[in-house]
Formats: C-alpha cells, sequence, structure tokens
C-alpha cells in the first residue's frame, strides 16, 4: 500500500502496480480499491493503480466529509505525483462521476481514455431527468445511511450483483456486505449528499476522451436508457453490455472485463458516434 498526501494534508491510500500503461482505478460508494482486485490479472501488461478515495479503505480518517469535488482532487493530484502520462481511467458507480471531473478539468490532458462502469449523469430525478433514482428512493437512502447504516450497507452489497444471488457470487455478496459495513456512517453520508447535487450533464460535452460504456444487463439500479444517453452525450462513446453481471461487471465477470480493457487501451482511437456491442 502506498499514500499520497493530498493538498490538504489528507492520506490517500492507493496500490501501484505493474508496468506500461497506467490503468487507474476509481470504486464506487462504499467500496475500496481492494473491489479491482480482480483486474490485478492486468499488472502483466499494464501499470495498475487502484486508489482507496478519500474516506474509504486505508483512506478514512477521523471526522471526514468528503465531497465530490474533494475526491476529484484527490486523484488529479495523484496523477500529476505519479506523472501519469495516456493514462486510462476507470470509474466505478461515484467513481465515474469523479473520473468526470478529472476528465474535464487539468489532469485530464493525463489521460488518453475512459471507461465508466454503471453510472448516471445525475443520480437523483427531477423535472428534466427521469434516468436516475426517483426523489423518494434517494431521500430513503439518506435516512438509511444516517438512522441504520449497517442495514443499509449490508443489504447494499448484496445488491450490486446480478439476482438470484447463488454459488460462488454468494461469498463475493457477502465479503462486499462486509466491506462495505466497516465505513463510517457520517463520511458515506457526506459523499452521498455530495453526490446527489451532482449533474455531470454539463462536464460531458466537454470530455473529448475515448469513453467505454460498461453497463450490466441486469443491473438494479441503472437501465439501458442510461448508457444510451452517455454514449450520446459524450463525443467518442461507445457502449458494452455484460448479460450476466449487475452494477459490478469487474467482479461479476472478471475475465471478460478484463479482456475488455485490453481490448480498449490496445485500439484508444476516437470515433465518431457510439456504437453498441453485446456481450
Amino acid at each position: 500500500m502506498n499514500f499520497f498526501t493530498a493538498s490538504d494534508g489528507a492520506r490517500i491510500a492507493y496500490r501501484d502496480e505493474g508496468a506500461g500503461t497506467p490503468i487507474v482505478l476509481l470504486h464506487g460508494l462504499m467500496a475500496h480499491g481492494g473491489f479491482f482486485r480482480e483486474q490485478r490479472g492486468l499488472t502483466g501488461r499494464f501499470r495498475v493503480i487502484s486508489v482507496d478515495l478519500r474516506g474509504h479503505g486505508a483512506s478514512r480518517g477521523d471526522g471526514q466529509r468528503p465531497t465530490v469535488g474533494q475526491l476529484a482532487d484527490d486523484v488529479a493530484g495523484l496523477a500529476a505525483a505519479l506523472g501519469l502520462e495516456g493514462a486510462v481511467g476507470v470509474g466505478w458507480s461515484l467513481g465515474a462521476t469523479i473520473l468526470w471531473h478529472v476528465l474535464a478539468g487539468p489532469a485530464g490532458g493525463r489521460f488518453a481514455g475512459a471507461v465508466v462502469v454503471d453510472m448516471t449523469a445525475r443520480v437523483c430525478n427531477g423535472a428534466d431527468w427521469d434516468l436516475g433514482l426517483s426523489p423518494e428512493a434517494c431521500q430513503a437512502r439518506t435516512d438509511a445511511i444516517r438512522d441504520d447504516f449497517e442495514t443499509f450497507a449490508v443489504n447494499a452489497g448484496q445488491a450490486i450483483f446480478a439476482q438470484p444471488i447463488d454459488g460462488p457470487r454468494r461469498t463475493l455478496a457477502d465479503w462486499a456486505s462486509f466491506e462495505f459495513a466497516r465505513n463510517d456512517s457520517e463520511a458515506i453520508g457526506a459523499v452521498w449528499a455530495s453526490l446527489m447535487e451532482e449533474d455531470a450533464r454539463r462536464l460531458l460535452g466537454r470530455i473529448a476522451h475515448p469513453t467505454l460504456i460498461v453497463r450490466g444487463a441486469h443491473s438494479q439500479l441503472y437501465g439501458p436508457g442510461t448508457a444510451d444517453h452517455l454514449a450520446a452525450a459524450l463525443p467518442h462513446a461507445r457502449i458494452v453490455a455484460f448479460d450476466a453481471s449487475g452494477h459490478a461487471p469487474h467482479l461479476e465477470q472478471p475475465d471478460l472485463f478484463n479482456q475488455v480493457i485490453r481490448d480498449f487501451a490496445d485500439q484508444l482511437a476516437p470515433a465518431p458516434g457510439a456504437q453498441r456491442m453485446e456481450i
């Protein structure tokens, strides 16, 4: 485990393995860099950097109330400190929102491409948006994080996987629930509150990086319309659907996910419009 000191003195943990084109892995809410453990298989050809975002994993600290902006600044600072060039950013869920901020800012020049895993441009629906969660669902999550975080975290750990959960996936889901529940509820509540305020639509048109949009066909969070919106909003994007996955294709179909990442990194080239690949 390595540590980067952010501009405000916070210590941000990350793993840095392998050599070659950098692959920067950014996890979802309540997770940590260890949720990309299956992507260690990429280290034979790539430099794989998995970050514990502020308030998560080994980057937790007393009294933290992180915001999406802080998390993005941390990642941008880490990319600069490591001298990354031509990197591929992989953002899963919350990590995708962080990645969009990084790519749309000055640090975007350090990245050659992006992979977005099962995320929407705006989490909470409103008058002009219906590709996220209902206001009632967003409020229910806010209340659950505040009032009964352990139950919320355990249930969320199960819900990220395609249902029903059986066989080897049961062990994986129980591990995810355990790891989610280890978090500090106030830190997670702060990140969630910040994420609910985000509207990445304003960022997407500023991102010229070739983008691979990964969606799980059995995601309980976002449907195919979410991926279609991103493909239309991003200048150079294509969609890959994983037919046996929910919200976490990198965990549920890791061999296929890793091959898709290899192919994407090898073929990085802007393409006009979006194409759909069904897997």
